[in-house]
């Protein structure tokens, strides 16, 4: 064991000259690249270089480390042991870098295509593919060079065999462990190529509005109004229904109903609603409709319909409008909004059928019909009332 620790002593020194001008030529590269940059500027350029930064530093001291073996006075083993050690590393850094290059593509696309611009369809749908799918080749890339990794180890290479001849079970059992992963992944795969939600899209989901804010491999994130986070399984876009207010556009129509008396006058108030949506910045001067839609008993149903470019302008057109035609109707017509009203009329009991024991009950109600009778109210025929009705009853 000592004889072999020995050995690696030996490599030591050639293996840290060979990390020290690794790092320095990597600095070097990374400088004269950003100066590159720097003269002739390149989006794509520059975000492969701030994400392949770090995988460079450590790519080039492994590649001069490797070639520095074969200076290295040790014996075999050592050797090996060593050369194994860095491979390990070499491969490693170079699946680091593939993702991060996958990063740096991604990157690329984003600068051209915001989400933040009127018309964002197909930058939204270009992020939502491209995310969704650089999610899934970094995974790749990762199982890749986990299983090389692995299967460079004798012992592994063995066990690996035993279970190439155990596999049916085995892909039984996995394929009932993985199964729910699994169908969020096909899930996510699907929701990339078909794309029924993409990444800020406005949808309504279990009576929740909000906007698409994430899209991972086996969740979605739903930012509603309110701040809060609704976070459902991908698998759940695909076997259940919900609302997408911007699938292929952003804008939307509002509506508005106000009820109002017959007496109202239709024509100024769709002329006063024209002007509101004229003086309205949230209005996008496509659709401006109002209609009688409903009659009751005793009001009748306008309804206002306008465009907006998005859901969001919609909802505060739709306010803003309640508001100004509703001082309005205030300030000229304030006798067409909604009330109850009561008509007094004369009782219909004198026409019933003549009952000895309901004069005195019919009198009272003719008097309570006419105004006029109001006699009937006094001390005196009260009292008078009450001493018949105590008499009849001793009777």
């Amino acid at each position: 064991m000592s004889n072999l620790f020995q050995q690696y002593v030996k490599a030591l020194p050639a293996l840290l000259v060979a990390l020290v001008v690794g790092i320095a030529i990597a600095f070097a590269v990374i400088r004269l690249t950003r100066w590159v940059n720097a003269r002739h500027p390149n989006s794509v350029r520059t975000a492969a270089l701030r994400r392949l930064r770090g995988p460079v530093r450590a790519l080039v001291p492994l590649l001069l480390m490797i070639a520095s073996l074969h200076y290295v006075k040790a014996s075999v083993s050592a050797e090996m042991d060593i050369r194994h050690a860095i491979w390990i590393l070499l491969i490693a850094v170079v699946a680091w870098g593939l993702a991060r290059l996958v990063e740096s593509i991604e990157d690329a696309v984003l600068y051209y295509y915001h989400i933040d611009a009127v018309d964002n369809l197909k930058a939204r749908r270009l992020q939502t593919q491209i995310r969704v799918f650089r999610r899934i080749i970094v995974v790749v890339i990762a199982l890749i060079a986990l299983a090389v990794i692995l299967f460079s180890f004798p012992s592994v290479r063995l066990v690996g065999a035993g279970v190439l001849a155990s596999a049916g079970i085995l892909t039984i059992i996995a394929g009932i462990a993985v199964q729910p992963v699994a169908s969020n992944v096909i899930a996510g795969i699907q929701i990339a190529v078909s794309q029924p939600i993409r990444l800020d899209d406005v949808v309504v989901i279990q009576g929740h509005w909000g906007r698409v804010e994430e899209i991972s491999l086996t969740y979605v994130v739903v930012r509603i109004w309110d701040l809060r986070r609704l976070v459902l399984p991908i698998s759940y876009f695909i076997t259940n229904p919900f609302e997408n207010w911007t699938k292929t556009t952003s804008d939307i129509l509002g509506i508005v109903h106000i009820e109002l008396d017959y007496t109202a006058p239709v024509a100024a108030i769709r002329e006063q609603y024209l002007a509101i949506l004229a003086s309205s910045p949230d209005w996008d001067g496509s659709v401006a409709r109002m209609q009688v839609t409903q009659l009751g008993v005793s009001t009748m149903q306008l309804r206002f319909v306008m465009s907006s470019p998005d859901s969001s302008r919609s909802w505060n057109l739709e306010c803003e409008l309640r508001e100004k035609m509703i001082l309005f109707l205030q300030e000229k017509y304030p006798e067409v909004l909604p009330r109850v009203r009561a008509e007094m009329v004369p009782s219909s009991l004198k026409f019933a059928p003549k009952d000895p024991s309901a004069d005195e009950f019919t009198k009272v109600a003719d008097g309570l019909a006419d105004p006029r009778s109001a006699y009937l109210f006094n001390e005196s025929t009260m009292a008078t009332g009450a001493q018949r009705s105590s008499s009849r009853s001793k009777s």
